[in-house]
């Protein structure tokens, strides 16, 4: 985190939580919290991080961006 008023620090949360709202959250109907709890823990597991490419990685997956820096 860098210094008090920096408005950067959030950008990269606040790009994901955008990305799983506009590709998860508003496109389903939740019946219970545990429901939705199960979908986004799964969207992240199994597509967000895994599959999913990000402009910020040179359009790789942070999976494949990990198994590059080891």
């Amino acid at each position: 985190m860098s210094g008090k008023g920096n408005c950067y620090d959030n950008a990269i949360v606040e790009t994901f939580f955008k990305t799983l709202k506009s590709e998860l959250v508003w496109r389903t109907i939740f019946l219970t919290r545990q429901d939705a709890e199960n979908a986004i823990g799964r969207y992240i597991d199994s597509f967000y991080n895994p599959v999913r490419r990000h402009s910020s990685l040179d359009f790789i997956s942070p999976a494949a961006y990990q198994r590059q820096a080891t």
